[in-house]
């Protein structure tokens, strides 16, 4: 891995750098973090801009509808986009980084005709409805059944932690095809439209007072067969590719975020006296190396999967486990040298604070990343 600029490189960094120093400060106003709708409206609208400015899907296969960008002109516009303020993709974060590529990679040319432009133009959004209440971390153990009538799958059951339900038209669904087949067997990857009749969405409301979770709750839902992507009772493989893209690339902006956060503690710590405090001072160094290890991680990951036809390998659990603590650990830091104003939720960093507890069981908990590990790349043996 090369991780020199070359002259193209440079170029599109400062045609960016020039983008977006000319659409930022026409945005309008954030709204409330509580308010989804309006928060969907935002995101798809900056999503429009960069599709017609041509960095939606900067990453994707061209035949996919993106740019197929360099993985480095990808981790550019990751670090510009975050340096100077833009907006994170919110509400279309599931479509955008993991359902859109797994139906780039898995998906039939009608599909990825159907499904993939209206992503990249800010026009649809997605949802992701893999957990349910009984299964909690053992994705294998799901118990939402369809079954096939006809040219549709008739879907009942349940699902949990369903990201941003609530303002989805679509969900990329794991139900259970056959309920004989062994566990990773008889599971099938189906998108669901939202508006469909038999869906409840019941909105969950975090430890921050937002509701981006949701249960979702199906009566008899009927889904067109032709919805479902890959073959049938194969959608534990599509699976694995959906959450290679979840634990592999998904928080690769997250990683520029944490490092500009890191950056303003250790200012704050400055500025009210805390940083006289020499174990303060340590604690923060070394979360400086790990965020920079981890940027090096990420550019080795997006370069794997560059190398590979565009699907994450098993680093991406590496990444996924020791990113999820040190985001933890950083906000934890930022308490300490908040001291009495971390506890107010309208101060910086408090909410970021509250979400990043959530990060060790998103995604994968980090048990099951280290079971990954264990077994997938170090060759131990499975538990028993």
């Amino acid at each position: 891995m090369d991780l020199g600029l070359t002259p193209e490189e440079e170029e599109f960094r400062a045609r960016l750098r020039t983008w977006l120093a000319g659409v930022l400060p026409t945005l309008p106003p954030k709204p409330s973090p509580h308010d989804w709708p309006a928060r969907r409206a935002y995101d798809l609208g900056w999503q429009r801009r960069l599709y017609d400015a041509g960095y939606a899907g900067l990453h994707w296969p061209v035949d996919a509808g993106g740019r197929g960008a360099t993985p480095t002109q990808h981790l550019l516009f990751l670090e510009e986009t975050e340096k100077a303020g833009a907006p994170y993709v919110g509400a279309n974060f599931v479509g955008l980084l993991h359902a859109g590529p797994t139906i780039a990679s898995e998906g039939s040319a009608e599909q990825r005709a159907r499904w993939l432009p209206p992503v990249l133009r800010g026009e649809e959004v997605w949802c992701q409805g893999f957990s349910e209440p009984d299964a909690g971390s053992d994705l294998a153990a799901l118990r939402t059944r369809a079954r096939r009538d006809g040219d549709d799958y008739v879907v009942s059951g349940s699902k949990i932690w369903t990201s941003h339900a609530e303002v989805a038209d679509w969900c990329e669904l794991l139900v259970r095809t056959d309920p004989d087949a062994r566990r990773h067997a008889g599971i099938t990857w189906l998108a669901m439209p939202m508006d469909a009749p038999g869906i409840t969405v019941r909105p969950l409301r975090t430890l921050a007072g937002s509701t981006e979770f949701a249960e979702v709750f199906l009566d008899e839902v009927r889904v067109p067969a032709a919805n479902r992507v890959g073959a049938e009772n194969d959608g534990w493989r599509v699976t694995m590719v959906t959450l290679s893209y979840e634990r592999g690339t998904a928080f690769v902006g997250e990683v520029v975020a944490c490092r500009r956060v890191l950056s303003e503690v250790a200012r704050e710590a400055r500025r009210n006296g805390r940083w006289d405090d020499a174990v303060l001072r340590r604690r923060l160094g070394r979360l400086n190396a790990e965020f920079r290890a981890l940027w090096r991680l990420t550019q080795w990951n997006v370069s794997e999967a560059q190398g590979t036809g565009g699907v994450p390998g098993t680093g991406g659990s590496v990444f996924k486990l020791r990113y999820s603590h040190a985001r933890q650990e950083l906000f934890d830091a930022a308490a300490e040298v908040l001291g009495p104003e971390s506890l107010d939720l309208g101060r910086e960093w408090t909410l970021d604070r509250l979400s990043s507890l959530s990060y060790t069981i998103a995604a994968g908990t980090s048990q099951i990343q280290r079971n990954i590990v264990a077994e997938r790349i170090l060759g131990l043996p499975r538990g028993r």
